[in-house]
């Protein structure tokens, strides 16, 4: 042997003491790389949620501008009586804030319900005590512009379907009669 057995013993020791410690240095190092990663994807989620945002506000402006138009092009058809409703109707509508779009989006959502169930004929019967009405979660503007715009476009849907199906029956009804002449 050329190296005395307390020599050695030294030197291992030395390593093992290097290695632990290289060890809780790179254990360190992730723990601050992972704390850094999960900073970054808060902000990149804040971010994202930032920018489906803002196109939201952009899709709701492009609305309003598209519907304003159509607001112009159609008032000078209306009769005089019927201009100045739609122009107040207009300024109430520029100044409605989100509770009162809240409001009025339920409202719709409950007479659209009625009407459908009554559409379908069935018994209404009252809620048991353990459940409860639906609530809708809070409406920002623009959520709130965009629900309105959806409702809108789904009951002139609905206004479109029905009055097919009262042309139809009109229709047949001119058909049952020329039979009974």
């Amino acid at each position: 042997m050329m190296f005395p057995q307390s020599r050695h013993s030294a030197s291992s020791q030395q390593l093992k003491f290097t290695t632990s410690d290289s060890c809780d240095r790179i254990k360190d190092e992730f723990q601050f790389l992972q704390a850094q990663y999960h900073s970054l994807k808060l902000e990149c989620d804040k971010l994202a949620s930032e920018k489906s945002e803002m196109q939201r506000h952009y899709i709701m402006a492009e609305i309003v501008k598209r519907l304003n138009g159509i607001c112009a092009q159609v008032l000078p058809y209306l009769s005089q009586e019927h201009q100045q409703q739609v122009l107040a109707a207009i300024e109430r509508a520029k100044q409605v804030t989100p509770p009162e779009m809240n409001s009025i989006i339920r409202q719709q959502l409950q007479a659209h319900q009625l009407s459908q169930l009554q559409g379908l004929a069935l018994p209404m019967t009252p809620l048991p005590l353990s459940l409860s009405q639906p609530t809708l979660p809070a409406v920002t503007t623009s959520s709130g512009l965009f629900s309105l715009s959806s409702l809108l476009a789904s009951q002139a849907q609905l206004a479109k379907e029905e009055k097919a199906s009262r042309d139809g029956v009109d229709s047949h009804r001119e058909e049952d009669g020329d039979k009974s002449d």
